[in-house]
């Protein structure tokens, strides 16, 4: 099967979507099929093989400047090239420019506009590549329904079936301003019918996606996520010392619940004295370096400085050590989050999970039996979770051997790429 799979890259941060695309490409590469993994905005970042192409398309670059300049909507191609080089992506990644999405709503509604937006030269561009392929792919999928408005050029240009990925994007149009974002939203809803198939990564997010968007239930299939677990391997317990470490391994960020997640730590420790401490890592972003510092202020007044540590951004090895050496991993997110990745790669090591029940963290932890759920926004019922944890650990024991075993048997990256070949060969003879 000839696959053109588009990624939309985030820059400089580890971004679950990008590592799920890239993840799925390489396995189906691995299984003989003829995959592109082509990055749009910036080159993406993972924590494996990256086998996306270096070519990047609507480089955020230019689309800045075509949305903010008529100028840059006409400049000839070899001026394009300057600010559309990877060296000069990576420069702008490097900068870590915020993208609040209060911000952005003007150039989310151009994007939506497709061929009628500020961008279009962009989409000229990639038409053009695509079309200049020494053959037609089979299928084209696009990675979120924020470029939606691909779909119909490139039917029209490729006489081939189009599927989109919904992994999240939600989260963002609820950023917009009102306005910005209920325009959008008619944007996306006008072209659903210019889609294929939708593929959403859990079912919780298909069944919202049907309505959010207004997609006809025949349209959506559900690929669940799946990980790359070379190098995972299940820390054997009872550890070597006696304090109890919780983790958070995600985005730093409000709707992450990191501040929820301190708040049960706090309430935690106030249940007995025992040895304990409290792990982060993840991305930080610029605009959410204030939250840290927030939280870290609030810490050292309940005396718990000493026991809390944020660790930065994680490589592989880095984060498959993390995960390892952790009694309990918690990402308390505040919305209805759409992936969990970080829970499948929590388990793959062995440690269990106290989460939410919401979005797909209920789903994901009742099938694979990795782990606990409490009441969503709530510290109490948070805190009582790792409490039982605590105090059994044979329990914590069961829950990662069971959560370990799910993973390698429903959350492979194998298992991923199968159920998407099953859609796509579906798609392709209909």
């Amino acid at each position: 099967m000839r696959l053109l799979y588009l990624t939309a890259g985030a820059a400089n941060m580890y971004c679950g979507s990008c590592l799920r695309d890239n993840a799925l490409a390489a396995e189906l590469l691995a299984r003989g099929h003829d995959v592109l993994l082509v990055p749009i905005y910036t080159p993406t970042r993972t924590d494996e093989r990256n086998v996306s192409q270096e070519k990047v398309f609507f480089g955020g670059i230019s689309v800045y400047l075509q949305q903010h300049s008529a100028v840059f909507r006409r400049t000839p191609a070899f001026l394009d090239r300057l600010w559309d080089s990877t060296p000069a992506l990576r420069w702008a990644a490097r900068r870590s420019i915020p993208v609040d999405p209060r911000s952005l709503g003007e150039l989310t509604i151009s994007m939506l506009k497709g061929e009628a937006g500020n961008q279009r030269k962009e989409l000229d561009k990639l038409l053009h590549w695509m079309s200049a392929q020494d053959a037609a792919p089979d299928l084209v999928t696009l990675p979120n329904s924020l470029l939606i408005s691909l779909a119909r050029p490139i039917k029209r240009a490729l006489k081939r079936p189009v599927c989109c990925t919904l992994q999240g994007e939600d989260l963002f149009l609820s950023g917009l301003n009102e306005a910005d974002r209920e325009q959008s939203l008619a944007l996306v809803r006008a072209q659903v019918a210019d889609v294929d198939c939708f593929v959403a990564v859990s079912d919780y997010y298909a069944e919202f996606m049907c309505e959010y968007l207004r997609i006809p239930e025949c349209k959506m299939r559900v690929v669940p996520l799946g990980i790359n677990l070379e190098g995972y391997a299940v820390r054997e317990r009872p550890r070597n010392d006696d304090v109890f470490t919780i983790g958070f391994f995600a985005r730093v960020a409000p709707e992450k619940g990191l501040h929820l997640l301190c708040e049960a730590y706090r309430r935690l420790r106030a249940r007995g004295d025992f040895p304990a401490r409290l792990e982060v890592a993840g991305y930080l972003a610029p605009e959410h370096q204030r939250y840290l510092q927030g939280i870290e202020r609030q810490m050292n007044e309940w005396g718990l400085r000493h026991e809390f540590r944020y660790r930065g951004v994680l490589d592989r090895q880095q984060k498959i050590e993390f995960l390892q050496h952790l009694d309990v991993l918690s990402v308390p997110a505040t919305y209805d989050e759409p992936k969990g990745i970080f829970l499948l790669e929590a388990m793959a090591c062995g440690t269990p999970v106290v989460q939410p029940r919401r979005g797909a963290f209920t789903e994901i932890i009742e099938r694979t039996g990795g782990g606990l759920l409490c009441a969503p926004d709530d510290a109490e019922s948070l805190a009582e979770a790792f409490y039982e944890l605590r105090q059994n650990p044979e329990r914590a024991t069961d829950l990662g051997r069971a959560g370990a075993a799910a993973v390698r048997t429903d959350f492979s990256v194998a298992r991923m790429a199968e159920r998407a070949l099953e859609v796509y060969e579906k798609v392709i003879s209909f």
